[in-house]
């Protein structure tokens, strides 16, 4: 028997919803990790029993990142920091943004980002991580800028069947890949637009806010840019926009289906200094042609005075038949779709702002 899990890291603690009926109802635990603010999550099914992670930052401890072999029911946090820079990287981890484990193939591989944007690496499912010097000491790492939310590497793209390439994003230096294993990087950046940024625009500096791979062609990408939708045919080689059928070209996410090729959603908002959803109307857009065209997909979302956004790592899909998707959004309310975004029910409300949303079934 299994059952859908999610985890919904939230400015407060994490919350895990499960479902045993097919995503129709959801049981939603007590706050686990009460306090903390939860940037990241993910959930690793490719050993016997799956692994949690949780990362993010005390007021009190400072960062962290812990991990759960039993779903929760005890949380395993080192006495020592396991994603800390070495001492001549003159550096401080302020925080942990993202947690991606790698592929079936390579299943003791678990990424990390953080902020300040960096990579980490670990080979012994994330109970210990290194830092990814060859990005860390790329030379463009000084004029990387904080984003909104800060310096931070959000987005790490391991390429399903090379396991010597690998793409990250981070705001605000752009998008990055490497094709030796992390040895040596470059920017991947053209195509994009940007009007704070001088013409012609330099390789770096751009406002990624999030980016995707297609689970079929691992050469797209589709990237929610700080201003547009663009995808990339050529694993990030150069850019194209996408977003002549949105309501509007800002937001944060963006999530691919887990197995249709040229199938993904966004959560547009109105513009940069306006982060309401267009008309005050909650909706996914979903493409299932690439970015030609794109539908909405609000059928039991609310439609009329909906003024919250929703963040980069808080929408996610689960690798069920059919998929399901998940939205959380800025007043603590997670809708999830059975049914790749036609219908949509409620999950949880009334919790804290919503950072981060994974889902998986389990065992």
């Amino acid at each position: 028997m299994s059952e859908t899990l999610t985890m919904i890291g939230t400015r407060k603690g994490l919350f895990l919803a499960r479902s045993d009926d097919d995503r129709r109802t959801w049981q939603v635990s007590d706050l686990h990790l009460a306090g903390a603010e939860i940037a990241s999550c993910a959930i690793d099914t490719r050993g016997e029993r799956p692994r949690l992670f949780a990362g993010g930052f005390s007021w009190h401890w400072g960062p962290f990142l812990v991990r759960s072999d039993d779903l929760g029911a005890t949380w395993h946090d080192p006495e020592l920091a396991t994603v800390a820079f070495p001492e001549d990287a003159e550096a401080a981890v302020k925080n942990i943004w993202q947690i991606t484990p790698d592929t079936e193939e390579r299943p003791g591989v678990v990424w990390a980002g953080s902020e300040p944007s960096a990579l980490w690496r670990s080979e012994d499912g994330g109970e210990t991580f290194t830092l990814v010097r060859g990005l860390w000491d790329h030379p463009d790492r000084p004029k990387w800028e904080p984003g909104g939310g800060g310096q931070t590497l959000h987005t790490i793209l391991p390429h399903p069947t090379d396991d010597q390439r690998i793409s990250v994003a981070m705001s605000t230096g752009g998008l990055y890949r490497s094709q030796d294993g992390g040895a040596t990087w470059g920017p991947s950046n053209d195509g994009l637009e940007a009007g704070y940024q001088p013409e012609p625009p330099p390789p770096y500096g751009f406002c990624v806010h999030k980016v995707a791979r297609d689970p079929v062609e691992p050469s797209r990408l589709y990237q929610q840019h700080h201003g547009g939708v663009y995808s990339s045919t050529d694993d990030g080689g150069s850019w194209s926009r996408i977003d002549h059928d949105l309501p509007a070209d800002f937001g944060f996410p963006v999530v691919a289906h887990p197995r249709d090729t040229g199938t993904a959603y966004v959560f547009p908002l109105t513009a940069d200094m306006d982060r309401t959803p267009p008309e005050g109307r909650c909706a996914v857009y979903r493409t299932r042609d690439a970015g030609q065209s794109w539908e909405a997909c609000d059928d039991g979302l609310p439609d009329d005075r909906f003024h919250v956004g929703v963040l980069r790592d808080a929408m996610c899909t689960d690798t069920s038949t059919p998929a399901g998707v998940y939205v959380g959004t800025r007043h603590g309310t997670v809708y999830a779709s059975p049914d790749e975004g036609d219908h949509w029910e409620t999950v949880a409300q009334h919790l804290p702002d919503i950072y981060c949303v994974r889902a998986a079934q389990i065992a």
